[in-house]
C-alpha cells in the first residue's frame, strides 16, 4: 500500500515539477529584451502618457514594461482559439469536422488554432513594431521586422509549451499561463489597495469587503460548479425493477452546468463598452457612438448597460455551446431517453426548455458577480479593483478547481490500475 501512494506521488510530483519548471522558464523570457530597443527612452514615454501607463500598467501590473521576448504570452492562441469556436459555430463544415470527425477531425481543428494563433501572432507583433514608431528615435524597418519575428517567434514557443504542459504536466498549460499572470500581479494590486485606502477606510469598510469578497468568490465556486442534473435511460434498462432504475439514473446523466460560457460573455461586454474610449481618443466620434459615450458618463446608465449585454452575450454563447436539437439526436442514436419524455421532437423541446432556465440563471449571477466590483468601487471610492475583477476571480477559481480534479482522477486511475493489474 506505501508503495502504491509513493508511486502516485511520484507522478503527481514529476507533472508538477514540469509544469513549474516550464511556467518558470516563460516568465523569465517575458523579461528578455528584445534587441534593438531602447527601453530607458521607452519607461520615460511612458511615464509622461497617461493612456499608454493606464494600458502598461493593466497588462503588467506596475509603470514599468520591458518587451520581451514572451510578451504576447498565450494571448494569440486566446484570441484564437475564441476565433475558432466562432468560426466551427458558422461554418457547417467546421461543425462537422468537429462532431464526426473524430480524433482526425480533433487534430485538424487544433492545426487550424494553431494557424490561426500565427496569423494573430504576427499582427499583434505588427501593431506593436509600428506603435514603437513614436517611441524609439533609431525606428526603421529592420529594427521593426526584428521586433516583428522575436515576438511571433515567442508566441509560438510559448504555445508549444503550452501544449507540453496540458499533456505531460499537470493542468491546462494555456489557463495556467493565465493564471500565473494574474497571481505575479496580485502583490501590486495588494500594495496600491493598501496605499489607496489605508485613509480612506474604516474597519467597518474592511470588514465588508472583506465579506463580499468571500461572497463573490462562494458565487464563483456555485457557478462554476453548479449544474441541474437531467437522469438518462436507455433501453436495455427498461426491465429493471424501481430500485435498480433508481440507481441507475444517479449514474447516468446529462449535466447542464450554469456557466456554459465561461468569462466570454464578460469579455466581449467589455470589448463593446470600451469602444466609445478608442474612439474618442482618436478624436472621431460618429452619431452611432454617442449613445454610449453617454452610457459611459454616467456610472448608473453603464452598469445597467454592462449587466444587460452579459445576459444577452451569455444567453447567446450558451446557445453556440450547447445545441439541444444535436443533443436529442445523439440520444435518439444511442437508444437513450429522459424519463416520461419522447425522444424526438418532444425531447428537443424539454431541452430547449430546462436549458433557457438554466442558461438565464446562470448569466444572471454571472452579470450580478460582474457589476459586483463597481458598485462596490463607487460606494467605497476604491479604484484599485479594476486589476482583479470577476474575470480573473473566474479563471483563478476555475483553474484551482479543474486542477483537483486532474489530481483527483491521476489518483483514482492509479487506483483502478492497481486492482486490476
Amino acid at each position: 500500500m506505501e508503495m502504491k501512494q509513493t508511486d502516485d506521488s511520484n507522478i503527481l510530483l514529476k507533472r508538477l515539477l514540469l509544469s513549474f519548471g516550464i511556467l518558470i522558464f516563460i516568465r523569465m523570457g517575458t523579461f528578455l529584451p528584445v534587441p534593438g530597443i531602447d527601453h530607458e527612452h521607452l519607461a520615460f514615454y511612458i511615464q509622461r502618457h497617461s493612456i499608454t501607463k493606464s494600458l502598461v500598467s493593466t497588462f503588467s501590473g506596475n509603470d514599468t514594461f520591458v518587451i520581451g521576448l514572451f510578451t504576447l504570452n498565450i494571448f494569440p492562441y486566446i484570441n484564437a482559439s475564441i476565433l475558432m469556436q466562432l468560426l466551427v459555430s458558422l461554418i457547417p463544415d467546421l461543425a462537422k469536422l468537429q462532431k464526426e470527425g473524430g480524433s482526425e477531425g480533433k487534430r485538424s481543428i487544433n492545426k487550424l488554432t494553431r494557424l490561426i494563433t500565427l496569423g494573430w501572432a504576427v499582427i499583434q507583433s505588427f501593431s506593436i513594431a509600428f506603435y514603437l514608431k513614436r517611441v524609439l528615435f533609431n525606428w526603421n524597418l529592420v529594427l521593426a521586422g526584428e521586433i516583428i519575428l522575436w515576438l511571433t517567434t515567442g508566441a509560438m514557443i510559448v504555445l508549444w509549451l503550452s501544449e507540453l504542459i496540458t499533456e505531460y504536466g499537470l493542468g491546462n498549460g494555456a489557463s495556467l499561463l493565465i493564471y500565473t499572470n494574474i497571481v505575479s500581479n496580485l502583490p501590486n494590486l495588494s500594495q496600491k489597495l493598501i496605499s489607496e485606502s489605508s485613509e480612506n477606510l474604516s474597519v467597518i469598510s474592511w470588514l465588508s469587503i472583506t465579506i463580499l469578497f468571500f461572497v463573490a468568490i462562494y458565487g464563483i465556486v456555485l457557478l462554476q460548479e453548479g449544474a441541474r442534473i437531467i437522469p438518462l435511460i436507455s433501453s436495455k434498462q427498461l426491465g429493471q425493477t424501481a430500485s435498480n432504475l433508481s440507481d441507475l439514473q444517479k449514474n447516468n446523466y446529462i449535466p447542464l452546468r450554469f456557466n456554459q460560457a465561461g468569462v466570454m460573455p464578460i469579455i466581449l461586454t467589455t470589448a463593446v463598452l470600451v469602444i466609445p474610449n478608442y474612439i474618442t481618443n482618436l478624436g472621431i466620434v460618429p452619431i452611432v457612438t454617442l449613445p454610449l459615450i453617454i452610457a459611459k458618463s454616467s456610472k448608473f446608465i453603464y452598469w445597467i448597460s454592462y449587466f444587460s449585454l452579459i445576459l444577452i452575450f451569455s444567453s447567446f454563447y450558451s446557445t453556440i455551446v450547447l445545441n439541444p436539437k444535436d443533443i436529442s439526436e445523439q440520444l435518439q442514436k444511442m437508444a437513450v431517453s429522459i424519463p416520461g419524455i419522447r425522444p424526438g421532437i418532444a425531447t428537443t423541446l424539454y431541452l430547449e426548455q430546462i436549458m433557457k432556465r438554466v442558461t438565464f440563471l446562470g448569466a444572471f449571477m454571472l452579470a450580478l458577480l460582474a457589476t459586483l466590483p463597481n458598485v462596490i468601487e463607487a460606494i467605497l471610492h476604491v479604484s484599485s479593483f479594476n486589476g482583479l475583477g470577476t474575470t480573473s476571480l473566474l479563471i483563478l477559481v476555475g483553474v484551482i478547481l479543474d486542477l483537483s480534479r486532474e489530481i483527483r482522477s491521476i489518483l483514482l486511475s492509479n487506483v483502478y490500475n492497481d486492482m486490476f493489474n
